[in-house]
């Protein structure tokens, strides 16, 4: 786990080899189907209680993060729990009040929200590329802090992850999708570019945290060297900072099925049905 003041040490320097201990695939399953039905629970709980949960997923590139979010979504329900994850700004965005085009996407009662990335791109990607100013960059770890506190003070919760890869094993990512037609999409040039900046983006880094990790809202560090241990702990540790509890349901009973009152089904010529090709497999 990395220390308190969120600079995670060996396993987030260059050159940081050390042998990584895979989870067992079958241990991995059955506690992630555990974890997922009490992220059920979770869910219901907000719907019924009226809580607003704000995750934000933070991290290197290939770290794990999009992977993470996928397993928290698998069963719950998209109308409670939405994934948010902006484009680069329009250029009417980026006249307004940095935080302006996230507040829309905050949720309202009942509602999860979960950030793939977030307003830390400021504190990131845009200040190692030098897509804001220094003024900007100043100004946003100056405002983060009390723009977050508002968040919390106004009864929201605020989860804030960050996954963190060593560059050795980001680098051993980015050439499995190089390699990987179906995957090939996930890279772009910005991403292959972290590469050569691994420090200044770890600087970055170190600087957010010293200035964002407030016990309002603090950071709490994924270690993704093996994305299963990091998709396991990531949500174990969400579910323990939560206070939710087993909502009780109307039980539901299937009603029976009243007679025919005289329905004609249409034609099936009369319609038009898709080829099915899952014969034709079947056939070959």
């Amino acid at each position: 786990m990395a220390r308190k003041d969120g600079k995670s040490g060996k396993r987030d320097q260059p050159g940081a080899e050390e042998e990584i201990a895979r989870m067992p695939r079958k241990i991995y399953e059955k506690e992630l189907f555990r974890l997922q039905a009490e992220l059920v629970k979770l869910q219901e709980w907000v719907r019924t209680e009226g809580a607003r949960l704000v995750v934000v997923f933070e991290g290197r590139d290939a770290a794990g993060k999009g992977s993470t979010i996928k397993r928290v979504t698998q069963f719950l329900n998209p109308r409670v729990a939405r994934i948010t994850a902006l484009p680069a700004p329009t250029e009417r965005e980026k006249t307004q009040w940095y935080f302006q085009r996230y507040v829309p996407h905050l949720p309202a009662a009942g509602e999860i929200v979960l950030f793939d990335r977030s307003w830390f791109n400021r504190a990131g990607v845009e200040h190692v590329m030098g897509f804001c100013t220094k003024e900007e960059y100043s100004r946003f770890l100056h405002q983060c802090p009390i723009f977050e506190r508002l968040l919390v003070e106004d009864g929201i919760l605020l989860r804030k992850y960050w996954f963190s890869v060593n560059d050795l094993e980001q680098e051993r990512r980015f050439r499995s999708r190089l390699e990987d037609p179906m995957r090939r999409w996930k890279l772009s040039p910005m991403d292959l570019e972290s590469i050569t900046r691994w420090e200044d983006y770890s600087r970055a880094k170190d600087e957010m945290f010293v200035h964002t990790d407030i016990p309002e809202a603090p950071w709490y560090v994924v270690d993704s060297a093996d994305k299963r241990h990091a998709r396991i702990n990531m949500i174990a540790h969400l579910l323990s900072t939560v206070p939710y509890h087993d909502v009780q349901r109307r039980p539901l009973e299937l009603p029976p099925r009243p007679a025919p009152q005289g329905y004609v089904r249409a034609p099936r010529e009369s319609q038009t049905f898709v080829p099915d090709h899952a014969a034709e497999l079947l056939a070959g």
